[in-house]
């Protein structure tokens, strides 16, 4: 196995632990994190895990965390709206 795919998939699983438990993927995320950790402990068990299993891995969970980017709210809409709501309504002549 390819050390740069194992580090991968250790960063995989991080990243997907970290989704909000609010986020619609939280679920997903753990039973998909769950089979990352399964193939990591059989790696460092020394057993040959082949990238037909590995890459299907990879690819879905760069897709459940895309999936959950876009749930993520826009910073600068958030500002904009805050700041357009702090101002005073001035009435117009």
């Amino acid at each position: 196995m390819n050390p740069a795919d194992v580090e991968l998939l250790r960063l995989l699983a991080g990243r997907l632990e970290r989704l909000s438990v609010d986020s619609h993927w939280a679920r997903r995320a753990s039973g998909l994190r769950g089979n990352l950790l399964k193939v990591l402990d059989e790696i460092e068990a020394g057993r040959d895990v082949g990238p037909g299993r590995v890459t299907p891995l990879i690819d879905r969970a760069f897709e459940l965390l895309r999936r959950a980017a876009r749930e993520i709210p826009d910073v600068d809409e958030i500002l904009k709206k805050s700041d357009q709501a702090a101002r005073p309504q001035h009435p117009t002549p």
